[in-house]
């Protein structure tokens, strides 16, 4: 049993040791990843403009459309382009299809877009299974199709697998993954190790919370803080965990080091909170996905890393850019995005003091304005008293004045609005106007 234990110590060494030198001084960064199962989809350079107005500098696509790969070029955003589930038979069977691929999704956009990985398939084990057997082909296929064009060594290949293979996930330290899989995880392992490329993992906590019938504590799932006695103490190395999302991320290390892969780094490709749901997802709230998604990204750009691997950089693209309005499934499903598709925000997340590297921080660009369907004669009392008693001057409306044009009260409205936002701080309190106004991210000087 001793032999056991020590065993287990030097296996864990070992993992901080590789994994501190592999990542550490890597700067960690926050992406988003865009889905397009809207009903009113924005068009790629109304995307792009969301992106530039938030400082969003990383983005996973979730396949290679065009207008999106040309509205980015020239921008310097970090574009991860994905090869979808439904084309990785094809690609997987077929070395000239993977190199077509390529061909006309990478180096077509090549450098003018800034294309820095692509990720094959997604969640294949456990959504396609019949494809697995071809998963590290396809990868394989993908790459050497870069090699040929000089770009594997600025663009790195990988396929992102759920949390959910990982077995035994708690305590980390001795979690592994699901033993059927090892005939596809242990080469696609080596193939990562052998291009110092990364595993790219899809986390999320609001279903093993939603899943522990209890255990996990909404506060622990939430990176909320813990009393001592209430954070998670792995029992073999008496480490202490204060969120679910560090736990599943060292469960990842640890699964790759029981099959002897000790410097792959993880980047988290999807994480996330649903701001609504059905009447069985309580917890699917507007309060529980801004504080998830505010905690975590000051998490990652504190440079804080995990229990076992502190430092160590876990870059995360946050799952998603926009609410999904025609995604199938629970009423949750629709609402995982930070913005609604006209570019308000979901929820402004709170990030005040996190630094200005933040890139979703919606607090600094918000706008408060006159809401299109308002009634016209609430809109002019509203607009009489902001220029009136709440002491908006209001000179620069006047006729052969700088914004008297357009001659209307929505735009009259909403520069009045917009000049009593800001000059209260910015409150939410500051933007109601009885009723219509409205936050908004879209600067309506433009």
């Amino acid at each position: 049993m001793e032999s056991v234990f020590s065993s287990m110590a030097l296996l864990i060494l070992l993992l901080l040791l590789a994994v501190s030198q592999t990542t550490a001084g890597e700067d960690p960064y926050i992406g988003v990843n865009i889905g397009t199962d809207l009903s009113d989809m924005p068009h790629p350079t109304q995307v792009v403009a969301l992106l530039k107005a938030q400082r969003i500098q990383h983005v996973r696509l979730y396949n290679a459309d065009q207008g999106m790969l040309v509205a980015l070029a020239k921008t310097g955003i970090r574009v991860m382009v994905s090869i979808p589930n439904e084309e990785l038979l094809g690609i997987g069977q077929s070395n000239s299809t993977a190199a077509n691929w390529v061909s006309r999704n990478i180096v077509a956009h090549y450098p003018a877009t800034n294309i820095t990985s692509i990720s094959v398939g997604s969640d294949v084990l456990t959504t396609l299974p019949n494809a697995a057997p071809v998963l590290v082909n396809a990868i394989k296929f993908v790459h050497s199709a870069l090699v040929a064009s000089h770009l594997d060594k600025q663009i790195k290949v990988s396929s992102p697998i759920s949390s959910s293979i990982i077995l035994d996930s708690f305590p980390p330290s001795q979690a592994f993954f699901n033993r059927s899989w090892n005939p596809v995880l242990v080469p696609l392992l080596n193939f990562l190790q052998s291009t110092d490329s990364f595993l790219m993992l899809n986390a999320y906590p609001y279903y093993d919370y939603r899943q522990s019938n209890g255990a996990i504590s909404l506060d622990y799932a939430l990176f909320k803080p813990l009393a001592p006695n209430k954070e998670a103490v792995d029992a073999n190395t008496l480490v202490h965990y204060t969120n679910v999302f560090d736990a599943i991320v060292d469960a990842t290390y640890s699964a790759m080091a029981f099959l002897n892969f000790t410097n792959i780094p993880v980047i988290v490709t999807e994480t996330g909170w649903p701001s609504k749901g059905d009447s069985n997802e309580p917890d699917a709230t507007l309060e529980n996905a801004n504080t998830y998604n505010s905690n975590l990204i000051r998490h990652v750009m504190n440079k804080t890393g995990t229990p076992k691997n502190p430092g160590v950089a876990v870059s995360t693209y946050i799952y998603e850019l926009y609410n999904e309005d025609m995604k199938p499934g629970p009423l949750s499903e629709k609402h995982w995005g930070l913005f609604e598709a006209n570019g308000d925000p979901v929820y402004i997340l709170r990030l005040t003091g996190s630094g200005s590297l933040l890139s979703n921080d919606t607090t600094n660009q918000t706008y408060c304005t006159a809401k299109d369907d308002a009634d016209p004669k609430m809109l002019q009392a509203a607009l009489d008293w902001a220029c009136g008693p709440g002491k908006v001057d209001c000179s620069p409306l006047l006729q052969g004045k700088p914004c008297y044009e357009p001659d209307n009260v929505i735009a009259h409205a909403t520069y009045a609005f917009n000049t009593y936002y800001h000059r209260m701080g910015k409150t939410s309190d500051a933007c109601d106007f009885n009723g219509v106004a409205d936050i908004t991210t879209t600067d309506p000087s433009n």
